[in-house]
Parts: C-alpha cells; structure tokens; sequence
C-alpha cells in the first residue's frame, strides 16, 4: 500500500469513534496476542503500544470481514485473503460486541459516503471523502505499511 503517512498519522490522533486496550495478534501463524491500544478513526483501524502516541500501524477496513471468532473476541480479514486474519480480544462478550458492531458501521458508512460497494470489482484506490489521504492497494488487503516504516508487524 501507498499512502501519505504524515496524513495517516494525523488522521490517528482525531477523535476516535472507539477506544481501548485490546489483545491483539497479527496474521502470522505463532503470533502471540499483545496490548495494544486499538483505535476506530473514520475507516481505519490505528494501533498503537499503550505508552506511545504514534501508532504502530493501522487496517484499512475497505474490503473486509469482521467475524467473531471465541467468546469475547473477533477477527479481521480481507477478502482477497481470509486466511489473514487479525484477532482481537476483548475484556467482555459485550465489548467485543461494541467493536464488531462499530468496525460495520464504519466500513458501512464510507460506503455510503464514497459509492462504492465493498468486495470485488473495486478500483483499487479508496479516497475518504472530507480528507485528502489517498491509499492505493498494491499489497495485503487492507494491511497499510507499518507507520514507521516497514511492513505491518505480524505481533
């Protein structure tokens, strides 16, 4: 993925629709889940370490499902790949209700706003209305390059 990353990182320190501390672990078979402060803004999905205020990366949700996988948990995948999965944990069964239930309405509401229809067929270039941050999808679904340069880590 391309993107403009000090747009990204401003875009990571707006208000976010949701907020909190979740387990988290990446794609990678063997990954261990880690704290990570989780953070919805618009249709990304920022992460950051709990002490820090850049974010470690995010997830694009164009293109993508959210499943819940155990009690008190979900996952993130994307279509061109539903075998790479993200996995979260939450505190509660109701918590991870309220993620899955924002991580819809978000990828619903920049539906609505840029016309397009989640899935295949798309163009491969995701414009968020109101902002100026451009993503074009040239690597994983959904998976925006690590903001400190490199690929997102698999943690």
């Amino acid at each position: 993925m391309r993107y403009n990353e000090k747009e990204l990182q401003a875009l990571s320190r707006q208000p976010a629709e949701m907020a909190a501390e979740l387990g988290m672990r990446g794609p990678k078979k063997g990954s261990v889940a880690k704290r990570r402060l989780v953070k919805l803004v618009v249709n990304f999905l920022f992460y950051f370490r709990p002490d820090e205020a850049e974010p470690l990366g995010a997830l694009l949700l164009e293109r993508c499902r959210v499943a819940q996988e155990e009690p008190g948990g979900f996952s993130i995948s994307f279509v061109e790949d539903l075998s790479r999965k993200y996995h979260f944990e939450c505190c509660s069964q109701e918590q991870c209700q309220e993620w899955m239930e924002a991580l819809q309405r978000a990828r619903n509401e920049i539906r609505k706003m840029t016309g397009k229809v989640c899935g295949a067929g798309g163009t491969g270039q995701f414009s968020l209305a109101l902002l100026t941050t451009t993503v074009h999808s040239t690597g994983p679904a959904g998976a925006v390059r690590h903001l400190r340069g490199g690929q997102v880590p698999a943690e």
